[in-house]
C-alpha cells in the first residue's frame, strides 16, 4: 500500500474506474494503486465506491489496510460464489476441520488399540480385537453425521448472513 500520492502521478485504480481527477488526499490512493485496477473493480462492484468511502472515512488510518484486504477478500468471494460469499468458504473450512477431527480421532483410536494389543496376551487380544467390517461402517456413520452437522451449521451461517433477508 502506497503512503502518498505525487501530483505527477498516474491516478489509483479507483479514480481512474470511477473517471474522476485524483486529488491529492484521495482517500482511495494508498490503498488502491494504479498498477492492479482489478482489485478497486471488484470491491466497487460489491460495496460501491461511496461506501467504501464512508467505510475508509469512519476508520482511523492505521486499520483502513486490514479493512481494505477484507473487503476485496470478500469482494472477491461474492463475486465467485454469488450466494454464499465468503459464508460458503467458511463453511467448506468448516466442514473439513470436522472431517480433519475425526479421522484423527480415528487414528489415535487405533493407535490405542495398536498398544494394547500389543502390551496383552493372545486371549485378551482376541477379546478386545474390532473387525474391519465394523471399524469401517463406524467411520461411514461418523462421515454421515458430520455431513448433517456442517449442513446444519451452513445453514445457521446463511440465516444468520446480512445478505439474507427476513
Amino acid at each position: 500500500m502506497r503512503d502518498v500520492r505525487s501530483s505527477g502521478s498516474s491516478p489509483c485504480a479507483a479514480c481512474k474506474l470511477l473517471r474522476r481527477r485524483c486529488a491529492p488526499g484521495c482517500i482511495f490512493a494508498p490503498y488502491f494503486p494504479s498498477e492492479e485496477p482489478l482489485m478497486f473493480a471488484s470491491v466497487h462492484k460489491v460495496f460501491g465506491a461511496s461506501n467504501v468511502n464512508k467505510m475508509l472515512q469512519d476508520l482511523p488510518e492505521h486499520k483502513r489496510g486490514d479493512a481494505v484486504s477484507s473487503m476485496v477478500y470478500e469482494a472477491n468471494a461474492r463475486l465467485r460464489d454469488p450466494v454464499y460469499g465468503c459464508v460458503g468458504v467458511i463453511s467448506a473450512l468448516q466442514h473439513q476441520i470436522a472431517q480433519l477431527q475425526t479421522q484423527l480421532a480415528l487414528a489415535q483410536a487405533e493407535l490405542v488399540r495398536f498398544r494394547v494389543f500389543s502390551s496383552h496376551s493372545d486371549s485378551v487380544r482376541a477379546e478386545l480385537q474390532l473387525s474391519d467390517h465394523s471399524i469401517a461402517e463406524y467411520r461411514k456413520t461418523e462421515n454421515v453425521s458430520i455431513a448433517e452437522e456442517g449442513l446444519h451449521q451452513s445453514m445457521n451461517a446463511l440465516s444468520n448472513s446480512p445478505w439474507t433477508t427476513s
